[in-house]
């Protein structure tokens, strides 16, 4: 299959990160998915960790989302018209998200920052772009400056194919740094449309904002007249039903989001405030489109996810925390006790474990992690039966169908990998 797929995809793959060449190995092909479990075409069943890159807090083939695109599918999977489903996940978003007052869908995580920042530019008639190092949102020209994620994993500190006249109106700034922040602000002044700002970074690994750290980038936002993006495409409705800016207290002019919105289908949004978003076509003189955007089946699959979430919200965010801590921890402790070194960042249902003995509060710290042990412990987790993200620079999720059963196989998967590691990295013998 792989062979197969190189001949037809550069690398075999659509999306690089997948190809494994931050941690060795083949790469399995999945056949088929079910709660928490993968199933690749050679039998094998493996824990999954990383849920589709986060989308799957429900676990996957969750049956009312399932149901949903299934009935949604007979009716049509696409119109390129307007259609009720639209503002029925709309109302959804906007009890969760109360900053959204207006907002737009798109197909892609990618789509809605590169347009939230095309609005925030058109908005404050500005055109630099604060972003910082090891976030990524998305690969739209502007924003592969020092961006985490695929491009971290591969060491590329941009891309080729970028002009250097797109990249020059974007300031990465180191994260959890506000001095930086403000030196950027007073060299710039009135030249800055947005902050635009991963909350907890979830594609350098996670690290999460320091205390005061939001709050910070928000004052200086209004301070100077530009607009705070939050980019919780990854962040939205995992960390709490209201996303990060819930769980923070933060405020933001304009939010992203995808994976989860869509129930695992395409989909993306961005929205805020109503005064900016009034400045999108056909209102305002911002131009933004999607053929497919807000297609049937990714509104279906939104609807019956989100309401499923608000309706159990008491149930699922306790669970999902209790879950997440079980494991993390956990395992920091099992690498404890061989002697191996690992910070644990985690907050809610989601984690990275980074192979150093220093605190990781921003990009250049996690940088310092040592790949190679990440590695072999993917790999051997991997023969184990349990996949984590194929890099170090990627954060773990955890869905509603990990429970007690999933916890004890991932500890002792991880028992058994760790030993693997100790056996490369010295240390004191594992325990029985």
């Amino acid at each position: 299959m792989q062979q197969r797929a190189e001949s037809f995809l550069p690398g075999g793959v659509d999306s690089p990160v997948r190809a494994f060449r931050a941690v060795g190995g083949d790469p399995p092909f999945v056949e088929r998915a079910d709660g928490a479990y993968l199933y690749d075409a050679d039998g094998n069943r493996y824990l999954d960790f990383f849920g589709s890159w986060g989308p799957m807090i429900l676990g996957h083939a969750f049956p009312p989302v399932t149901e949903a695109i299934q009935s949604a599918a007979a009716r049509g999977a696409s119109f390129g018209a307007s259609h009720a489903g639209e503002a029925d996940l709309a109302e959804l978003v906007q009890r969760c998200f109360p900053s959204v007052k207006k907002m737009r869908f798109v197909s892609s995580g990618t789509e809605a920052c590169m347009s939230a920042i095309r609005l925030a530019r058109g908005f404050t008639g500005r055109s630099f772009v604060i972003k910082f190092e090891g976030c990524y949102h998305g690969h739209a020209d502007a924003l592969l400056v020092k961006a985490g994620s695929g491009v971290a994993t591969f060491g590329i500190p941009g891309s080729a194919g970028v002009p250097a006249e797109t990249a020059m109106h974007t300031l990465a700034l180191p994260y959890n740094d506000l001095a930086a922040v403000e030196l950027a602000f007073e060299n710039h002044q009135d030249q800055i449309a947005c902050i635009i700002v991963e909350p907890v970074v979830g594609n350098a690994g996670t690290i999460l904002p320091a205390a005061g750290y939001l709050q910070g980038l928000r004052e200086l936002a209004t301070r100077y007249g530009a607009l705070l993006i939050l980019d919780e495409v990854m962040t939205g409705f995992r960390l709490s039903l209201g996303g990060a800016q819930e769980l923070y207290r933060i405020e933001p002019d304009l939010t992203t989001l995808g994976k989860i919105v869509g129930g695992g289908l395409p989909c993306g949004a961005f929205g805020g405030r109503e005064d900016v978003m009034n400045f999108l076509a056909p209102l305002g003189p911002v131009y933004q489109a999607g053929t497919l955007s807000g297609n049937p089946l990714a509104m279906a699959a939104g609807i019956a996810q989100l309401s499923h979430l608000i309706a159990h919200a008491d149930v699922i965010y306790p669970h999902l925390e209790m879950t997440t801590r079980s494991i993390a921890e956990g395992v920091a402790a099992l690498a404890a006790e061989v002697g191996i070194s690992i910070t644990t960042n985690r907050v809610g249902s989601m984690f990275t474990w980074f192979f150093t003995p220093m605190p990781v509060e921003d990009f250049a710290q996690a940088a310092m992690s040592d790949t190679a042990a990440f590695a072999r412990f993917h790999r051997a987790m991997l023969d184990a039966g349990v996949w984590l993200p194929p890099s170090q620079y990627e954060a773990a999720f955890v869905s509603m169908a990990h429970g007690p059963e999933e916890v004890a196989f991932a500890l002792s998967a991880a028992r058994q990998a760790l030993a693997a590691v100790w056996c490369r990295c010295g240390g004191t013998p594992p325990s029985p």
